[in-house]
């Protein structure tokens, strides 16, 4: 099938619990924008259980909804999911294809692109239409060290996009669209069966309004457990840079920066982060930035809003004793 016979962008629209995710919003935001140089239509596809307000979609933007209800798809079972969706797919021939980058995303988006046959851009960070019409999908490479540019020469084309990477499209209840409600093709295979789905600690640090991360200068993995307080203390999360997940100290879900998450909280506190290019990018989005390092000529205090030069593990506790004693006033 030649180029020409694909047509339209396809946003898979996550849902959890029966809420739409709200990548799904950032997705058709970029889509809009990809769509009105393409000259082309927006579908968003929703796999979800009975009762989701699948009009949200149409507000964000989407042209269609592709409403495939089934009780089953409240479970993540990446096997049926990817089955129905690879129908929906070869019935629309979207010439280009949209997957949040969050766990569920990222673990769908490679089976439903080798069913398809097709290529995966994963953890794209921004997304482009070139001259010739093709999808431009960039994405960091050799260690966040460059942007690589990859186009693919499959269609449909396809791309995951890291949640946070793009604003929300704005809701406008004015918008009309059309939605499609279907049954599923494919049923769930009797072979996999969810025997308990664990409930985990969200960390959510893309969404928490206060940030306290630590890099290089935290040396052990204790010292985490003092920013942990001060976090707790100020109504926050813990983060970290590379380095920190690099050598084991926290999981990925706690990464800052190119690889990790773009956080945009009220306040950030670099403790032992010297600032490198690629954690930066990450927290530019931050309303206050906070630094506390040994090093001086840091780059971390180029973009810090207020700069501590000193010892995290003397500054730390001082900062905990003030928010306490602030707290006693306050009571």
């Amino acid at each position: 099938m030649t180029e020409k016979e694909y047509n339209g962008i396809f946003v898979f629209a996550e849902q959890r619990g029966g809420e739409i995710h709200h990548v799904s919003y950032e997705l058709l935001n970029k889509a809009e924008e990809l769509a009105a140089e393409l000259n082309c239509p927006i579908f968003a596809a929703l796999l979800g259980p009975t009762g989701i307000k699948a009009e949200e979609l149409i507000y964000r933007g989407a042209n269609k909804v592709y409403y495939l209800e089934d009780q089953a798809f409240g479970q993540p079972d990446e096997l049926f999911y990817k089955e129905n969706l690879v129908d929906l797919i070869d019935e629309l021939k979207p010439e280009i294809i949209l997957v949040g980058a969050t766990n569920f995303g990222r673990s769908l988006a490679p089976r439903v692109a080798a069913a398809l046959d097709t290529g995966l851009t994963a953890d794209c960070t921004e997304l482009r239409v070139d001259q010739a019409g093709k999808l431009l999908q960039i994405r960091p490479a050799f260690s966040e060290n460059i942007l690589a540019q990859i186009e693919t020469v499959t269609y449909p084309q396809m791309a995951t996009v890291r949640y946070k990477e793009f604003v929300e499209r704005k809701r406008d209840g004015t918008l009309e669209g059309e939605i499609i409600k279907k049954r599923p093709t494919k049923v769930q295979d009797q072979s996999v069966e969810i025997l308990e789905l664990l409930e985990q600690q969200e960390i959510n640090i893309a969404e928490a309004e206060v940030v306290v991360a630590g890099g290089k200068g935290i040396k052990k993995a204790a010292g985490f457990e003092l920013l942990q307080r001060l976090a707790t203390e100020l109504g926050g999360v813990i983060g970290a840079s590379r380095d920190i997940i690099d050598v084991g100290y926290l999981s990925k879900e706690y990464q800052i920066g190119y690889s990790g998450y773009r956080i945009a909280p009220k306040i950030y506190i670099a403790c032992g982060i010297s600032g490198a290019p690629q954690h930066v990018a990450g927290i530019k989005e931050a309303d206050k930035i906070i630094a506390i390092n040994t090093d001086p000529s840091a780059p971390i205090f180029e973009v810090a809003d207020y700069g501590i030069v000193g010892d995290l593990y003397q500054v730390i506790p001082r900062l905990i004793e003030e928010v306490e004693e602030d707290e006693r006033r306050d009571n």
